[in-house]
């Protein structure tokens, strides 16, 4: 009998000693578990101005032929998103002029932010007053004859001398600030062409004025017509070093 019971109770024990491991397995996979939820991926980093700048320029690569400068591109994107802070854009277009280029080239892109497409790639013009082939001399006194760089928004049109014309206003006191005031506007040329570089060996002049051919403009000013974003670029250190779009802190 005495034997029976010591039976009884050694599986007893037995048993018990394996639920209770049993249990404490299972607690401890649970642990395990949790803390394996507990390391989950980190989160992303967000993309930096220079990482945004750098894909967004290589998918324009990708689905377009001619693209500006990346350099130049950076700059425009830094005005840009600046601007969208403002609350000065309402439309996701932003045109970049590259005056560091020839009258004979093609130096006016027209590029659709949203969906990384160049609308436009075109020939422009300079002031009478900045140069020959190339612009060289910037200002932004009326009666000076002469482009004005930096940041604009595009405003609303009118019909003048030159037809349908587009009204840009300058946003950078010092640079560009009187373009409304000069009429500084895009509009169509006759001497904005291919045609007038083969006769004359550059791109005609105007009175301060980016102006397109002829043939675009009426598209084109539509297209960029009621707040959005022109840049014109020319490598100047003291437009650089002075420009607060250009300066404007990025991280």
């Amino acid at each position: 009998m005495t034997y029976r019971f010591l039976t009884v109770v050694a599986v007893l024990c037995f048993s018990f000693a394996f639920s209770v491991k049993d249990k404490l397995n299972e607690e401890e996979k649970g642990i395990n578990s949790g803390a394996e939820i507990a390391i989950a991926e980190p989160s992303r980093k967000a993309e930096s101005f220079e990482e945004k700048v750098s894909s967004t320029y290589k998918t324009f690569v990708a689905n377009n032929t001619s693209m500006p400068a990346p350099d130049v591109f950076e700059e425009g994107m830094k005005g840009y998103y600046k601007l969208q802070e403002e609350d000065a854009v309402t439309k996701k277009i932003l045109t970049i002029i590259d005056f560091d280029l020839s009258s004979r080239k093609k130096r006016m892109w027209i590029l659709d932010m949203k969906n990384q497409k160049v609308l436009f790639n075109t020939y422009t013009s300079h002031g009478k007053n900045t140069g020959g082939e190339f612009a060289s001399k910037f200002s932004n006194t009326p009666n000076s004859l002469q482009s004005s760089l930096g940041f604009y928004v595009t405003g609303e049109t009118y019909y003048g001398k030159n037809g349908l014309s587009l009204f840009i206003d300058g946003k950078e006191k010092g640079f560009n600030s009187n373009a409304r005031k000069r009429y500084v506007v895009i509009h169509g040329a006759d001497y904005a062409t291919q045609a007038f570089i083969k006769k004359y060996g550059r791109l005609g002049r105007s009175y301060g004025c980016p102006a397109v051919p002829n043939k675009l403009a009426k598209e084109l000013i539509n297209t960029i017509k009621g707040e959005s974003v022109v840049y014109i670029h020319k490598s100047s250190k003291n437009y650089r070093e002075n420009s607060a779009y250009l300066n404007y802190p990025t991280v």
